[in-house]
């Protein structure tokens, strides 16, 4: 009679939950990547006892190294700050840029607070108009007053995501279209170099006039304002997808294409189940190098045309002149930095979900 050894049992089972656990972290580790976070998971096999060694060297190098970088690059900003005299004094350094960032999230909280009496107030009068019996006398009031960064940010990022939407489903058919025939590509390929370098600075007048004539009313849907940057923004951002959308399908592999002929498959379904899936990985890069370009395009828009948003921000700062002026700007120019970073992540985690990559 055969006996099993209760310590190899034993073994033998904390052996298959240590498999199981690093299955997990590895799996968790595609998603800190997409999320920016990598350097959680030496953490996380190092607590589990996978050489630790090992994996504090890892942690050192991705995150010991950039917060390293990040505090010599403050400690520089610092010293170096004080020393850049301009007409408004010395250029701020990061305790005063910190000082800013408090001052304008206490006056966003303000202007919430006075706009939500506003907002209740109007309510009020409505409310006694109704029990007087005097509907017809109500009216939506709309609020006024100046807007808070937080709002600046938020229209800033409405315009952007509206712009490339619109741009998006205008560059991936005529993408796809250049990708399949040689005849649509030799049609747009002039039209894709003349246009493609074109600063937004040349099409925001265009773009101003346009819409000023079409758009005559302010009662529509969205604000002259709001459309005059989210359509410059378009027109700057389109032109990386169309690219890469073209090239995506170009390079589709010649044996794919040939079933689907063999298959006798009708243009869309050789879109949506060959095409499109072969195509992704280039067209998701083109979609990330799009809203890059159109954040950054919308900013000199809100700038030049004084639309709302974190561009007029940064041009009234820049015409305010004010002794706070200067540290202002610099945190719109890392509030910029970081949204944009942000907006990128984004864009790699639908790329993630959507598409097939090494790490998955």
């Amino acid at each position: 009679m055969t006996t099993v050894d209760p310590d190899f049992a034993a073994e033998e089972a904390r052996e298959a939950r240590r498999a199981r656990l690093f299955t997990r972290i590895n799996k968790a580790d595609t998603w800190f990547q997409v999320l920016g976070l990598a350097w959680i998971t030496p953490l996380l096999k190092a607590a589990a006892g996978d050489n630790p060694r090992a994996q504090m060297k890892d942690l050192w190098r991705l995150a010991g190294v950039p917060l390293l970088a990040i505090c010599a690059f403050l400690l520089m900003w610092g010293t170096l700050a004080p020393k850049v005299q301009t007409s408004l004094g010395a250029v701020p350094g990061p305790a005063q840029v910190w000082a800013e960032v408090v001052n304008l999230h206490e006056d966003a909280q303000a202007k919430a607070a006075k706009e939500a009496k506003f907002n209740e107030m109007v309510e009020k009068r409505n409310q006694k108009l109704i029990d007087a019996g005097k509907a017809d006398q109500v009216k939506t009031i709309a609020y006024t007053g100046a807007p808070s960064y937080y709002t600046q940010i938020w229209t800033s990022i409405k315009t952007v995501f509206f712009g490339f939407m619109i741009a998006t489903v205008v560059a991936v058919p005529l993408g796809i279209a250049a990708g399949l025939s040689p005849t649509a590509n030799a049609a747009l390929n002039p039209l894709i170099q003349i246009f493609k370098p074109v600063s937004p600075l040349a099409w925001l007048p265009i773009v101003t006039m346009v819409v000023s004539a079409v758009y005559v009313t302010q009662d529509g849907w969205f604000a002259k304002s709001f459309l005059i940057s989210a359509i410059t923004v378009t027109l700057c951002s389109l032109w990386p997808t169309l690219i890469n959308t073209a090239l995506g399908v170009a390079s589709i592999d010649k044996d794919l294409v040939n079933v689907s002929k063999v298959l006798k498959m009708n243009t869309y379904t050789k879109i949506t189940k060959l095409v499109l899936p072969s195509a992704l990985p280039l067209i998701f890069t083109g979609l990330r190098l799009s809203l890059g370009v159109g954040w950054m395009v919308l900013i000199a828009a809100e700038m030049l045309a004084q639309n709302p948003g974190l561009g007029k921000f940064v041009w009234d700062e820049f015409q305010n002149g004010s002794s706070s002026s200067l540290a202002k700007i610099m945190v719109a120019v890392f509030t910029i930095g970081i949204i944009g970073f942000l907006l990128d992540r984004v864009m790699y985690a639908l790329q993630s979900l959507f598409t097939f990559t090494k790490n998955r």
